[in-house]
Parts: structure tokens; C-alpha cells; sequence
């Protein structure tokens, strides 16, 4: 009878350390001494990254993209090579896999490759003589025999396209949380964590601020049914399983977004601006149109790159938050929602509505609160929830 197989994905914060790496150790050796087949990603040691990417920019403001690949690939490879020494000083067969000899095929996007295809036969070799197999995350190799690398959220990327390969029974990424909450417990202390999310959610609230997850893994897992687990490196507790096609909960969570700003121009003017925002590669995070004007809510780091060629044009820019509700009820909530921010003296800019989100524009200083006040409402307590949805029912 076949084993289970498990993809374990370990972030630099799980591997920041020797200790830390011990940790992590234990966790792959009871997942093994469970009865399952073991494959791990790992991230580089926390800071890693930029140390290396300081260095190359010591020698070059802006480094060729080839050797930087070269260069920040070194970090993973340290973290899977300590890793698999503990394992084997364990007394657990391990082996170490660079993206390269773990055939992860990647584009010739250097610094932001998207991976193609993976051979799995060396891994499955592996598995087969009972190894344990540590893969370094955020890296493979192109057609031309040259490293590179995916970018940001590479290593979730590397893990969860590994399990979608090698048909795992479930892809676990081990992070510094110990699971998917209702909104961030640093912002509303009486946040809670969800055992079970469904994807359409989990995708939403990462595309609209959640750091859990990064938006390509949770799509990607989606797309190909790989359930993702979130486990905290530090507690031993289930996590929270990321599985199903359907939401079950009017609102399951709400997601915050900072340092963000709203654009707004002329309505004539938004043709230009939406072109402009495509050819300078700026990420439109959503529309807003009003009686008086066209805006798009952008990375407030985008800005200054924007207002070089289309200053001219712009009739406003302010920093913004981005405050959503995720539910299945989400698009019922818009009244409510304004109405208790109102009583609380916090202004709605603008607001979006999707298929499963309620998203409200605000000033930065206003959205911890704004979380709180929605949250209360939605979450905590059901009794203001039940009464508009009797309200709703009643027409």
C-alpha cells in the first residue's frame, strides 16, 4: 500500500537558525514517523536575501539579472543543506535538492520565472529508498541550463507546484502563524482562527491584503486541488486546512491593505491612465468610478513612477487603506457597513463590490479601527449579523 505524500514548505523565519532548524527537523520526522512520504521546501535563513542582495549592490546599483539569480539562489541552497545534515545526524536519510537537480523547470524570466514544468522522477527515486527529500524553494532552471528565480513568494510557489506534481495528499506551509485567522490578530484582538476555508475565500482576502498566503499559491493549489495546510513552525495545532470550492459562511474574514493611493482624473482621462499603469508594469487594484471623477487605487510606491509621465493629468492623489469583507453575504453588508463606520466618524471614500467581497476605500489612520468596528459586528457577535440579514430576507 502506498504512502501518504506530503509537501512540507518551511519560510526563513522557520529556518533562521540552528535551533530554529531543529525545530523544523522535528516536525519532518513526525510527519515521517506517521507513516508518510516527506518532501520538504525550504526558504533561505531569514535576512539572507537581502545580505546577498546588498552585496550585489554594492558592485551594481542595478545587477545583471542572470548573476543575481546565481547569487540569491545561494541562500536556499545553505537552508536545505543544513537541514538535511540534522535530518541524517538524526538518524533520518535525507538528501538535498537544488531546483536544478530537482528538474524545476522554469521560463528565461530572470528574477521573476514562472515554472513550467517539473520532472519528478529524481524525487520519486528518492522517496521510493526512503529519503527524505529537502527541495531549496525559490529556484529552478531554464531551458538553457541557468538558474533563476520566482520572486516574491517564490518558495510557496516551489511547494505547492512540487505537490501538484508529485499528487500529494496535502502541501503544508509552516510559517510564524499558526493558521488562517478572521482578520489580523495584531489589529483585532479578538480575531478567530478558521479551521477550514474554502478557496474562493482564501483567494479573495490574499488578493486583498491577507499575508498568509501568497495570491499565485493559493490560485495555483486551487486550480490543480492541492489542499494547503498553514501550521505554525512554533505550536503544535492543526492549522488551518484551505480546501472545497464553496463559501459556507455569510462573512468568513476581513483583509487590510496599507500604503496604498487613490488616482483620480477626469473621466476622459482614465483611457490614458489605464495605459500608462500597463506600460509602466503599475498594478491596478480596482476601478472607482463617481459622479465627478475615475480613479484606480494603486501601490502608493507606484505613485511617484506614475506621476512622472502623467502628473499633468491627475486631478487628485492621497494615500488610502483598503478595508474587505469576505463572505458570501459581503455584497449585502454595503449599507450596514457604511452606516457603523459612520457612527464611529469614519468616512467610506469609495467602495467596490466583487461576487464575494465588499471593499471600502478609507484614510490609513482610520482602518485598525474600521477592522474592529466591522469585525464586532460581522464576526464576534452573529446577533447584528442575524438581525439585517432578517431585514434582508424581509425585503
Amino acid at each position: 500500500m502506498k504512502k501518504p505524500l506530503i509537501v512540507q514548505k518551511f519560510g526563513g523565519t522557520s529556518v533562521g537558525s540552528i535551533e530554529r532548524i531543529h525545530t523544523v527537523a522535528e516536525h519532518i520526522i513526525k510527519a515521517k514517523n506517521d507513516g508518510n512520504q516527506v518532501v520538504v521546501v525550504v526558504s533561505a535563513m531569514s535576512g539572507e536575501t537581502n545580505r546577498l542582495l546588498g552585496l550585489a549592490q554594492q558592485i551594481d546599483s542595478v545587477p545583471t539579472a542572470r548573476e543575481l539569480d546565481v547569487l540569491l539562489s545561494a541562500g536556499e541552497q545553505v537552508s536545505m543543506a543544513l537541514l538535511a545534515m540534522t535530518l541524517n545526524k538524526l538518524g533520518y536519510s535525507a538528501r538535498s535538492l537544488t531546483g536544478a537537480q530537482a528538474n524545476i523547470v522554469t521560463d528565461n524570466q530572470h528574477n521573476d520565472a514562472t515554472i513550467k514544468m517539473i520532472d519528478t522522477r529524481t524525487i520519486t527515486e528518492l522517496l521510493a529508498q526512503d529519503h527524505i527529500v529537502v527541495v531549496a524553494g525559490f529556484q529552478g532552471v531554464n531551458e538553457n541550463g541557468d538558474i533563476t528565480t520566482l520572486g516574491r513568494g517564490g518558495s510557496d510557489t516551489s511547494a505547492v507546484t512540487l505537490a501538484g506534481a508529485l499528487k500529494a495528499d496535502e502541501c503544508q506551509i509552516f510559517t510564524d502563524v499558526d493558521g488562517v485567522y478572521t482578520c489580523d490578530p495584531r489589529v483585532v484582538a479578538t480575531a478567530q482562527k478558521l479551521e477550514i476555508v474554502d478557496f474562493p475565500s482564501m483567494e479573495e482576502m490574499a488578493r486583498k491584503g491577507a499575508k498568509v498566503l501568497h495570491l499565485p499559491c493559493v490560485q495555483y493549489a486551487w486550480e490543480n486541488e492541492v489542499p494547503l495546510r498553514v501550521l505554525s513552525t512554533f505550536d503544535v495545532n492543526a492549522g488551518s486546512l484551505i480546501k472545497g470550492e464553496q463559501c459556507h459562511k455569510a462573512v468568513c474574514g476581513i483583509a487590510i491593505q496599507r500604503d496604498m493611493a487613490l488616482i483620480t482624473v477626469q473621466h476622459d482621462h482614465f483611457p490614458s491612465l489605464a495605459k500608462q499603469c500597463q506600460m509602466l508594469g503599475v498594478e491596478v487594484w480596482s476601478v472607482i468610478e463617481e459622479a465627478e471623477w475615475t480613479g484606480v487605487i494603486i501601490k502608493r510606491d507606484a505613485c511617484a513612477k506614475l506621476a512622472l509621465v502623467f502628473n499633468e493629468k491627475i486631478r487628485n492623489s492621497e494615500p488610502v487603506s483598503l478595508l474587505t469583507t469576505v463572505g458570501l453575504l459581503a455584497q449585502e453588508l454595503v449599507e450596514r457597513s457604511c452606516e457603523l463606520l459612520a457612527e464611529q466618524g469614519i468616512e467610506v471614500k469609495s467602495l467596490s463590490v466583487d461576487k464575494q467581497s465588499l471593499m471600502l476605500v478609507m484614510l490609513p489612520q482610520h482602518v485598525d479601527k474600521a477592522a474592529n468596528i466591522l469585525h464586532e459586528a460581522y464576526i464576534t457577535s452573529d446577533e447584528l449579523l442575524a438581525s439585517h440579514l432578517k431585514h434582508v430576507s424581509l425585503g
